[in-house]
């Protein structure tokens, strides 16, 4: 489907990428404030009835299984879905792609260096997304290793034991809060990269994470 300028709309990002990105997103989100509150509970309930810190609790261990869920779910895409939601291609393995990266990143530095372009993450931004897969991944077992703390059983052994086997509970407290800081430090920095992406390129791109569709030159698709 051709547009002015001799652009043509895509279809880059699948519905279960943009799916899981959302869910990833208001978990998160609701992660961070809910474990905001119960590493430095600001209130105490005056009633014993008010249970608010079981609530504060229950919210996040839900929310931490939702993301739990939705971070399988984007790796088993990365095998069943399209080139773009590849997660090894993220990974700068080969010279062309390491050359690709370091050009991205000479650019951003605002080196007068034209960015590789690229229909689906930039270089830079799949080196971003793949580190962010590895913290996701210690933020989910840092988690539930200090969970299986308080819930004894042959299940939680194999997710916590061995964890807590070589990291005291208070130091696991600390690297998952640490954790939790790296990703509020993400998010913003994410939408900016975003939206200058999108003004330079004019490629839709902040459009697409809700249509799944980008727009791009033809050119660079010849």
């Amino acid at each position: 489907m051709k547009d002015n300028n001799e652009k043509i709309k895509i279809y880059v990002w699948e519905f279960p990428v943009r799916l899981t990105h959302w869910i990833n997103f208001f978990c998160i989100l609701t992660l961070s404030l809910t474990g905001f509150y119960i590493s430095s509970p600001m209130d105490h309930a005056i009633f014993s009835k008010h249970y608010l810190m079981n609530w504060i609790r229950f919210i996040h261990f839900v929310a931490a299984y939702t993301f739990m869920i939705s971070f399988f779910i984007r790796l088993y895409w990365s095998i069943a879905g399209n080139e773009y939601a590849d997660m090894v291609k993220w990974i700068p393995l080969t010279r062309k792609r390491l050359k690709e990266l370091f050009n991205d990143i000479r650019h951003h530095l605002v080196l007068d260096i034209k960015a590789t372009y690229r229909i689906g993450h930039t270089r830079l931004g799949a080196f971003m997304f793949f580190i962010l897969q590895i913290i996701f991944l210690f933020s989910l077992v840092s988690g539930f290793a200090m969970y299986s703390a308080r819930h004894p059983g042959e299940s939680w052994k194999v997710i916590g034991e061995w964890v807590q086997a070589n990291m005291p509970v208070e130091g696991m407290k600390g690297y998952h809060k640490t954790l939790m800081y790296i990703f509020l430090f993400f998010v913003p920095s994410h939408m900016f990269m975003s939206w200058i992406n999108n003004v330079k390129h004019k490629n839709r791109l902040i459009r697409s994470i809700f249509s799944g569709h980008k727009v791009v030159d033809e050119k660079h698709l010849k």
